[in-house]
Order: C-alpha cells, then structure tokens, then sequence
C-alpha cells in the first residue's frame, strides 16, 4: 500500500519517502518534479494529460503550463537517456506527457516497521457491506467504527484507530500485511447486512502471524438489538485476548437510528474545509432535532461549530461559547466518553480555562488510552504552552494509534516540529498530500522562511491565503492558547518572514 515504490533502468522512486535513487545513490530532485515522476511511472505507458499532471504537482493552485514545461525539462535532464537510448518521458503533442520505461513496482518493500505494542494489538478492519447497497453503507461503516471505539476504552488492549483502517476500505491486501502496516498482531474481519428490520452480523478475529482464527460467529437480530450485539461482539473479543471479561463503562447509545446514521455520516466530513463543515452542521443539527439525548452528536457539533471559524483565523467569542455549551451537554449526556471529553478539554484551552482543560485531558486518557484524536489534540495545546518535547511525544503516539490519520494531525506534528526548530521535518511533514487545502500551510510557510527558502515560502503563503482570505497573524495570535510568550515570538518570526499577514 503506502510502502510502494518503482523501479525502472538504474532508478528507484520511492514517492512516500521522497527519494529517488540512482544505483542505489540518491539524486537531488525537487518536491513538484518528484510528483510529476511518480504520476508518470505509475501510470507508465499511458497518455497523461497536461491539466492531470499539473493537478498532481500542484494540487489546488491555478498555474501557467509553462510551469509543467519547465518541470518535465528538468526531469529529462535529471534521468539522461534511457536504457534503449531514447528518452524516459515522451512529448503527445497538444495533448501530455508519457512514460516510455520498463517499470517494477516493488510492493514488498514498506516504509517503516512498526513494532508490537506491550499488549494484545488490534484492528478493525472496514465490514463488508454484503448486498453492495450505497444506502446501507452508512451503517455498515457506523458498525465497524463503534466497534473499534468499544474496543479502544479497554486499557488492556492496544486499538488503531477508525482513519487507518479506513485506508484499507474496498482493497484486497493480505491480512499479514496489514497488520505489518498498521503494526498489530490482530484483526477483527466481518460484513452486514440489514433488510427487513433485521441485521446479520458475521466476524471472526485473525492472529495475523500464525494466520489462525482465534473466534468467529454470526448474529442474526432484530435492527432493535445492533447496539446489544456490539457489546457481545466486543465482549467477544475481549475474552478471547485478554481471557477475561472486564466491561468497561456503559455508553450512551442513540435513541434514533435515523440519527446514528446522520452522526456517522457527518464524522467523515470532519476536516478543514468549510464545504464539508457546512455540510456536516446540517446533518448533526437534525441528528439532535431527532435525538435530544444522543452525546455523540452533541459532540461533534461542539467541534464543527468550533472548526466552522477557523478559517478566519480562530472563532469570535459568541462561537467560541456556543462550542463549549455543546461540548459540556456531550459530556453531561455520557461522562464516561473519552471523545466527548476531549472535545471539552481543547474547547477550555482555547478559552484560557488551563486548569479545567488539563483534568479533561487527562479523564479523557484514562477513559480511553487509545483514543489518538486525544493526544494530537493534546499535542496542539501542549506545544502552544511552551513544552514542547511534550507535545512532540504526544503527536508521536497519537500517529502511532492512527497511522494513517486525518489531515489535521499533520499540523499537529508539524507544528510541533516547528516550534523544536526541526524545519527540514516540518516540511517534510507538511508536504504531504493530506495537507493540501488545509491551514496547516500557514506552519510549511514559516518553516520554509525559517530555512532561507523565501520563494517557496511567498507561494504556500498565497496558497494558504485562497482558502483562509481573512487571516491575520495578529488575530491568530489573540486567539490561541499560548501560554508561552517565546514560543509564541518564535511562531510570529516565522509568519513575518512568510509574508504572512499582520
């Protein structure tokens, strides 16, 4: 999956990495042509076209084809003849480019070894939706992720979170490397299927390194019991791992299946772009309307209501309470929901209540160790109070839950490694393609003005600046919870030298 790389004549192109090697040295090459090679070769032999490949160098910015002219230029000189003589990179007039090459794709070579955790490791990996039915889809998703959160707030087991195992939706790999990938030694398979009032269930846990079935079962009940039915799934699985039963905490469990399926819905929306905000809020608005008393609505409402003004720099005051109030009557509604806590504990950051916001923080963890959202949150406010390291381990182990995650925590890390005074990291880290169209571009900006590279930073300047017209340095400042005024210095040196707005 993300450890592939290619190889064609003397080179091998590992596009995660950002390498190019030629017999086995690397090759300075720059962040646009890397992208533009590695759409080229994994698609070798096909025409691609000019406006496919300048979307691949520069996702989201408007520029001038003779950009890309310029960039396939340095490719050629950089890769020389090929092996038959001729070029790597053939011309389709008016139309693209083509990659000519022999190319191997060496799948079997990964990017990281993770070790096993301490304790049993598992995954949930996405249940099978058994009648292909798009309208089912939801629900079928909605199972697999409260299974996962179910099993995560046992503080015996070590759970990867919902994002990663998403990646690996709808694709056949082999069981053993997932769990390589993911770095666990279990994984929970299943599908669904609801018709009729009904729902069945089949699941069964893998032992990925002995390649046995450790458990396996079917459930057949009525739509009424899903909930019951992931609590004896979970329980399940438990016993099998740890041999003993220990039920954690009950949760609060939605009253309105109409309403389990718009929160489900509306969590995949939960990103940095005020499209899918927007989106999100209608859905959670009705989601409530329909279930008064469901806390996991609430909560992500708490958090949409706060990420629906960030774009400008960080919500006013009237926004700010209105997030809080939603995220104290999550809490209220289910005080056993490391979710529903954290989303409080960053909410109090934000609003200068420290005290209050580190024992949320800290409830959250000791209900749900696992809960990575928890510690890239922690993260963010950990580095802005000036501890720094602290808040680097916490983005560590918060990557290490969710090795795939969400764009955001990206500008966690990359925060965080700005604030260390690791830039090169930092850039590396907010390069990826995840960041793209995010705020995070505000910290690649400064981390790239930190190192000299002027240029490179005016332009993520401006690419930040399309999506966040109505930021201001200063604004920013007012309104994160630094509670470090060297860090914060740090932070504003490199926004000046960006050109970013005062």
């Amino acid at each position: 999956m993300q450890g592939l790389r290619f190889a064609f004549g003397p080179f091998v192109l590992d596009p995660d990495a950002g390498t190019l090697l030629r017999n086995d040295d690397p090759i300075a090459i720059s962040h646009r042509g890397l992208k533009l090679l590695a759409a080229l070769v994994g698609r070798t032999g096909e025409i691609l076209a000019k406006t496919e490949l300048m979307d691949a160098a520069w996702p989201g910015m408007a520029v001038e084809e003779g950009n890309l002219t310029v960039q396939i230029a340095q490719l050629r000189k950089l890769l020389g003849p090929s092996t038959g003589g001729g070029e790597w990179i053939a011309t389709i007039p008016r139309i693209g480019y083509r990659f000519t090459g022999a190319v191997h794709r060496l799948s079997g070579l990964k990017r990281k070894t993770l070790l096993l955790p301490d304790k049993p490791s598992i995954a949930v990996l996405p249940f099978l939706n058994i009648d292909n039915d798009r309208e089912q889809e939801s629900f079928v998703d909605g199972l697999t992720e409260d299974l996962i959160t179910d099993l995560s707030r046992m503080p015996g087991l070590f759970v990867i979170a919902r994002n990663s195992v998403f990646a690996y939706k709808g694709k056949a790999i082999e069981v053993r490397g997932i769990a390589d990938e993911l770095g666990v030694r279990y994984l929970l398979e299943g599908s669904a299927r609801r018709a009729a009032g009904r729902v069945r269930i089949n699941a069964k846990l893998i032992d990925a390194v002995s390649g046995d079935h450790l458990w396996a079962e079917r459930f057949d009940r009525g739509l009424d019991d899903i909930f019951a039915v992931q609590d004896e799934v979970t329980t399940r699985i438990v016993e099998a791992l740890l041999g003993r039963l220990r039920a954690p905490p009950p949760r609060n469990r939605p009253k309105s299946l109409d309403a389990y399926d718009l929160c489900v819905r509306a969590r995949k929306l939960m990103d940095d772009a005020p499209q899918a905000a927007e989106e999100a809020h209608l859905m959670l608005t009705r989601a409530v309307t329909l279930d008064p008393d469901y806390a996991e609505a609430y909560r992500w409402l708490a958090m949409n209501h706060w990420m629906g003004w960030v774009h400008s720099g960080g919500p006013t005051e009237l926004d700010r309470d209105a997030a809080q109030e939603l995220a104290r009557k999550a809490v209220s509604i289910d005080p056993n929901d490391a979710g529903c806590r954290w989303v409080l504990a960053y909410l109090l950051a934000y609003a200068r209540d420290f005290d209050e916001a580190d024992a949320q923080f800290a409830k959250a963890i000791e209900l749900d160790p696992n809960e990575a959202d928890t510690f890239a949150a922690l993260s963010d406010v950990t580095v802005l109070a000036g501890r720094i390291e602290e808040g680097l381990e916490h983005a560590r182990k918060a990557f290490r839950l969710n090795p795939f995650p969400a764009s955001w925590y990206y500008l966690a890390l990359g925060q965080a490694q700005y604030a260390a005074g690791q830039y090169e990291a930092a850039v590396e880290t907010l390069r990826h393609d995840e960041t793209y169209r995010t705020s995070s571009r505000r910290f690649l900006a400064a981390s790239l003005a930190q190192l000299g590279r002027l240029e490179e930073a005016r332009v993520e300047t401006k690419l930040f600046l399309v999506a966040n017209p109505g930021f201001s340095s200063r604004h920013w400042a007012a309104t994160e919870p630094f509670r470090d005024a060297q860090t914060l210095h740090h932070f504003m040196d490199g926004y000046r030298k960006a050109g970013l707005p005062e």
